[in-house]
This record gives structure tokens, C-alpha cells and sequence, in this order.
């Protein structure tokens, strides 16, 4: 009896352990990342690179491992400057799972190493893997906020995943990305 009830309570204590680790990723996660994510997209029978990318991490306030955000790709010589995602993440057993809204895909981020100015290691997608680097350029400061309420008229959402100048009738479907092995 004393075995079992000493293999109950490492098990408990490994479990968290496990939590306390994964809240502390994405207590770090959070903010916004600019780098290199080796991405490309596939439009129109061509292939594009994305020049940089900028991932926000929004954390959910009521579940300290996963959250919210957006992920946009930003690209030279293609038909579009950007292509912008709303994405939904979690992290469990140390891997961040990311997942794609409006294209309904799903991405996971394994080896990597993270602090709070640094963020590189390997994207994985089904079979193909990339290596990526993302520095920190902002992070969310909740001492300088004020407590009441935003002005009506805030488009900075609208701003951040719409473009005003995009002509709608140039591009009739949305780029397809994808992690491009053959690009480093």
C-alpha cells in the first residue's frame, strides 16, 4: 500500500511540475515576436516567401496556458504585402501548439528555447519541419495601463488584420501557407 500511495504522489507531483513549466512558457510567450519563420505560400501556381513574420500572444486570462493572438507574414514581390491570421495556441507537456483560424490548420513548435528576448527552434507541420528565430519587440506592461475604458472608436483591430488599400477583386482566394523544408 505504501508503494502505491508513494507512485500516487510522484505521479501528482509530475503533473505539476509539468503545469507550473507550461504556465511559465507562455507567461513568457506572451507579447509580440518579429523574425524569420522560413514560411513560403503557395497562390496561383507560384510559390512566395515571407520576408518577416510578427506573432502576437495574447494570454487567456482564466487559463494561464493558452490563449489567443495573430500571426502575419509579410512578403516582397507577391500580389498582397501581408497575409494576416487570427490564431488560438496552447501549451502542453512544453509544446506550443498553434492553430491557424481562418485557414483551420494547426502547427506545433517543439524544440525550441525561449526568454524573454529570444525565441528560435523548430516548427513542425505534419511532416515537414523548419527552423525558426523570433526576437521579443514588445510585451505587455500592465502597471502603465489605464483602468477604464478605450475610445470608441479604436480601429486597432481593424488595422491589424485588414488591409484599406487591398484591392478585393485582385486576389479571389487566400495564399495557402506552408512550412517550406527546401528554404533556410
Amino acid at each position: 500500500m505504501k508503494m502505491i500511495y508513494t507512485m500516487l504522489m510522484m505521479a501528482m507531483m509530475a503533473l505539476a511540475f509539468t503545469s507550473c513549466e507550461d504556465e511559465f512558457i507562455a507567461d513568457t510567450l506572451e507579447g509580440t515576436w518579429t523574425g524569420n519563420m522560413y514560411i513560403s505560400s503557395y497562390w496561383d501556381g507560384r510559390t512566395y516567401d515571407v520576408t518577416r513574420s510578427e506573432i502576437t500572444f495574447e494570454i487567456d486570462p482564466f487559463r494561464f496556458t493558452k490563449g489567443s493572438g495573430y500571426w502575419v507574414d509579410y512578403y516582397s514581390n507577391a500580389p498582397w504585402d501581408y497575409v494576416a491570421n487570427h490564431i488560438d495556441w496552447t501549451v502542453k507537456n512544453g509544446v506550443i501548439s498553434v492553430y491557424f483560424r481562418e485557414d483551420g490548420d494547426w502547427i506545433e513548435i517543439c524544440d525550441y528555447h525561449l526568454d524573454s528576448k529570444r525565441f528560435y527552434g523548430t516548427i513542425y507541420d505534419g511532416d515537414n519541419m523548419v527552423d525558426f528565430e523570433l526576437y521579443c519587440t514588445s510585451r505587455p506592461c500592465y502597471d502603465n495601463y489605464y483602468w477604464g475604458f478605450d475610445s470608441w472608436y479604436d480601429d486597432y483591430y481593424w488595422a491589424r488584420t485588414r488591409s484599406g488599400d487591398a484591392d478585393s477583386t485582385k486576389v479571389t482566394e487566400k495564399p495557402k501557407r506552408f512550412v517550406n523544408p527546401d528554404r533556410k
